[in-house]
């Protein structure tokens, strides 16, 4: 007798079958609904959200402001095309982003779909700002999969692999991973040679008169979620400063409180000449952002940014609705609070685990890496994967990252419950130390 499939088997066959084998799944949980911090599969099984999203959902799943926005816009206008039929919402969206650019004005906006839209077009529009062809990204950075981004992007499996030639006028720059100090020095007296390294190479790799921006994140997010020292962003402006090159700050996955600021750069007091943004502008929407001095943005001539469902007028009200909620109810305060009780937890157990060799973060940013030996720091990708699994199976979902596959990396929506954090942390707690048991 034909055993009978449960909903998830089904939808996994019918997965298999009709979506290509790329678009992979580490879960194999089937959602059919979610609020707040938690979502519940098809079989009625509840889990506490840690990934939100993949940073996506700040603000929780399906807040209920943002869902009656975007109802009320889905019955009086879905689609226009700004460029030919303009619409307010895609302007009262650009002001409120134009005021809350870090740093002093006039700034203005333009918006697209997804983080690598925003990356590609700050990168046309530094071009054409200034004139010259060269873009500077770090180790470790994530900017997307499309070819400017992909090329941009730092990890080569599995983002670039395969997927050559890259795009050109591209240089990578060691980043401030202490941990893994690519000069093997030790902060705070190394001497900041991320910095210095700059003198050399521009004479040894490119000319800084053909730099027209240098892009990065804050806080490295797939890299493993990465916090530089307090001198290196404002280091890296000031040499963007001195060879007249645009700094651009990726904030698509650290911006909209997650780091205890409404954006990361803003720990550093640092001032962005453009800033990209996405996923947690609009409770899930799809849409992305750039956002920069109005000198810059206003250089490209007309056409050349810009795309057929950017801005769209549900992704515009859900933006409006999702920086009002995250406003309203401080959460950029709730994200430093996350981050305050997390961070004294995993400190404290580090000290008993011996597989955990580093925890960082920022605010509710946060990355547990995951080593074989505190000693060599031996990466241990197996044991993350573990962790991983073992919180999925207590009903937590969480998600790993770092170039080397063994940071766990919290991104709690910032509307999670006390409780809800406290058992979700215990979860973690005992899954890393069951794993340490098995290393």
């Amino acid at each position: 007798m034909t055993k009978e499939l449960s909903k998830t088997e089904e939808l996994m066959q019918r997965k298999n079958n009709a979506v290509a084998a790329p678009i992979s799944n580490t879960t194999g949980i089937f959602v059919e609904r979610a609020s707040g911090a938690v979502i519940t599969d098809v079989e009625g099984r509840e889990f506490l959200d840690f990934y939100a999203g993949v940073g996506v959902l700040n603000v929780g799943h399906c807040p209920e402001s943002v869902v009656k926005a975007v109802q009320k816009q889905a019955g009086e206008l879905l689609h226009s095309f700004f460029a030919i039929g303009m619409y307010e919402s895609y302007v009262a969206l650009a002001e409120k982003m134009n005021a809350l650019l870090p740093g002093s004005g006039p700034n203005k906006t333009m918006f697209a779909n997804s983080g690598a839209e925003a990356v590609e077009n700050a990168v046309k529009i530094a071009r054409q700002a200034m004139k010259r062809p060269g873009i500077i990204s770090f180790e470790g950075g994530f900017h997307g999969r499309t070819l400017m981004a992909m090329s941009l992007t730092s990890k080569v499996k599995p983002y670039k692999h395969g997927c050559g030639p890259m795009a050109p006028e591209v240089y990578k720059v060691p980043s401030a991973y202490c941990y893994r100090c690519h000069y093997r020095s030790e902060y705070p007296g190394c001497g900041m040679h991320c910095l210095e390294n700059f003198e050399r190479f521009f004479i040894s790799e490119v000319d800084a008169e053909q730099i027209a921006a240098m892009i990065i994140e804050p806080v490295q997010g797939e890299g493993g979620f990465i916090v530089p020292p307090p001198e290196f962003l404002p280091g890296v402006k000031a040499i963007c400063e001195k060879k007249g090159i645009l700094f651009i700050a990726d904030e698509i996955q650290s911006g909209f409180g997650r780091t205890g600021k409404m954006f990361a750069i803003e720990n550093w007091g640092v001032e962005p000449d453009l800033m990209t943004t996405a996923k947690s502008i609009a409770a899930g929407v799809p849409l992305s952002a750039v956002t920069g001095k109005a000198e810059y943005m206003d250089a490209p001539g007309p056409g050349v940014i810009g795309g057929t469902y950017g801005g769209n007028p549900l992704a515009c009200v859900a933006g409006l609705e999702t920086i009002k909620l995250i406003e309203e109810q401080e959460l950029c305060k709730r994200g430093a609070k996350i981050g305050q009780i997390t961070m004294k937890r995993l400190k404290t157990l580090q000290e008993r685990c011996k597989i955990i060799g580093d925890v960082r973060g920022l605010g509710s940013m946060i990355g547990i890496e995951l080593v074989k030996d505190r000693q060599t720091k031996e990466p241990a990708k197996d044991l993350t994967a573990k962790v991983v699994k073992y919180c999925l199976e207590e009903g937590v979902m969480l998600i790993s990252a770092g170039i080397y596959g063994n940071v766990i990396r919290l991104l709690i929506p910032l509307v999670v419950t006390d409780e809800q954090l406290d058992k979700g942390l215990t979860v973690l707690e005992k899954s890393l130390l069951r794993a340490a048991e098995e290393a």
